[in-house]
């Protein structure tokens, strides 16, 4: 039986959480009373959906059933976790709190509160113990901080339960030592956000200008090393040391006007406003969205292939889920692989996906399968790997800008040294190409063929013994001019 979420308030982060939930196979009931909240979740699922599984190289499980409910005594009924993400109002939170412990008492309530202190959200609760903040960063469904505070009247046991909660979700929860107003990121973020309103009022910069400062310097780094462990780089042999020895004077020096907020009045929203839409008026929303999430999906992967920062949850994540997937759970059906969308970049000419991505689309699925039996970059650094010794691509249908690819893989045959599989990918239900790929497994040492290590083929044959029952794929074997049959 799946596992229940409740979210209450279905915003721009609720609808993240949503989709955070339901991707990982959890049933998620909605409960908002915006009459537009079911379309405007829909939009951010769909996004989720083209994005999330682009950082998956472990099957994704069945999505779970999302419902809207006409109260929150529905939409808390039977539920494991509750995330709250109404407005930033306590009376509001605590009224919300109240209808929710009195219609599920002892349900774990998540806030997704961008400042309120977790004291201050269990005033006159029944219950404190049992809410607690866990502040997401939008995407919630890519980003994987989740800000986890308490208070004295949190139990460890409640704190423990929502850091697994969010571990399960493929989260990165971050237990916050004291109480804090608005936790780690926001206080950052606060002060970042205070200094460039000064620049735009002070004439220094446009927002545009003050953006790229960003995105094309510092931002870089930080996504990947953070502030500090940047700072450490900088000091260079001599480390932080040597860093804070050289720059530490400048601390005194009055660059800054953190303390100082400019007025906030018409004119700062309408100059703050009328700079953006000139920067970014091109777009709607969910065009800014898209682009945000494909920008992000290829920093993480590249983050994954290094095991490094955000990279290294999505790779423990990744095991967790691998663990469970064993082979009685994959009988019957071809392994589905790789959820894939068709970028710019893939198209040639004549608007169709040009051929060397069909070859880059089979390398993701049967990445994927490699590393689910154990053959992954770690194995590869020990020294074995598989070699693609024979591909044979049969073209059956068009691809085109947009269009979202599934991949599915058969193991023919599997023994100590070959892997000869058939990959499928579809388009809905349309096969649009099929790959058949013969593997020899190799020590790259050696520079030949040897028996892939015990862990491997341990994963490998059951699968491959579940396969043998399966149809024979249409077009097995076929030769290049064959006439189709």
């Amino acid at each position: 039986m799946a596992r229940k979420a409740a979210i209450i308030g279905g915003g721009v982060i609720g609808g993240g959480w949503a989709a955070r939930f339901l991707l990982n196979g959890w049933d998620v009931a909605v409960f908002d009373p915006d009459p537009e909240a079911e379309r405007k979740i829909g939009e951010v699922l769909g996004n989720a959906r083209a994005a999330l599984p682009a950082l998956s190289d472990v099957p994704m499980p069945a999505e779970g059933r999302l419902s809207f409910a006409g109260t929150m005594a529905e939409a808390v009924e039977g539920a494991e976790y509750v995330q709250e993400s109404v407005s930033e109002r306590i009376e509001l939170k605590h009224k919300v709190y109240a209808q929710l412990q009195q219609s599920n008492p002892g349900v774990l309530i998540g806030s997704s509160t961008s400042g309120f202190k977790a004291s201050d959200l269990q005033k006159s609760s029944p219950a404190p113990e049992n809410i607690i903040v866990a502040h997401p960063f939008n995407p919630v469904y890519l980003l994987p901080l989740s800000e986890i505070s308490g208070s004295p009247a949190n139990p460890p046991e409640v704190v423990e339960r929502t850091v697994q909660i969010m571990r399960d979700i493929g989260m990165f929860p971050l237990v916050i030592r004291k109480e804090i107003d608005a936790f780690i990121g926001n206080r950052f973020l606060e002060a970042v956000w205070r200094e460039a309103l000064w620049m735009l009022v002070d004439g220094v910069a446009t927002t545009g200008e003050i953006d790229d400062a960003i995105r094309m310097g510092f931002g870089l780094r930080w996504g990947q090393m953070g502030l500090f462990e940047t700072y450490r780089v900088a000091g260079g042999e001599a480390g932080m040391r040597h860093f804070m020895a050289q720059f530490g004077p400048a601390l005194k020096w009055p660059w800054t006007k953190l303390m100082d907020v400019p007025e906030f009045n018409d004119a700062l929203v309408d100059l703050v406003a009328e700079q953006s839409d000139a920067q970014s008026g091109a777009y709607s929303i969910r065009e800014l969205e898209r682009i945000r999430d494909q920008n992000l999906v290829g920093f993480l992967r590249s983050l994954k292939d290094r095991n490094w920062g955000a990279g290294k949850v999505l790779r423990d994540h990744d095991e967790r889920r691998r663990v469970a997937y064993h082979a009685g759970e994959v009988t019957g059906a071809p392994l589905q692989m790789a959820e894939l969308q068709v970028l710019p970049s893939w198209i040639d000419y004549n608007g169709h996906m040009t051929e060397s991505r069909y070859l880059f689309c089979a390398s993701e699925v049967a990445d994927a399968f490699l590393r689910l039996i154990g053959a992954d970059m770690q194995y590869v650094a020990g020294g074995h790997s598989y070699y693609t010794a024979e591909s044979h691509i049969l073209h059956k249908g068009e691809v085109k800008l947009g269009d979202r690819l599934t991949g599915t893989l058969q193991v023919i045959h599997a023994d100590e040294k070959r892997l000869h599989h058939f990959i499928t990918l579809q388009r809905g239900e349309m096969v649009v190409a099929t790959i058949e790929q013969m593997c020899l497994h190799v020590d790259m040492k050696a520079g030949k063929t040897c028996a892939a290590l015990p862990a491997v083929l341990e994963r490998l044959l059951p699968i491959a013994e579940a396969h043998a029952g399966l149809p024979r794929p249409e077009g097995l074997g076929r030769a290049i001019g064959q006439g189709r049959v």
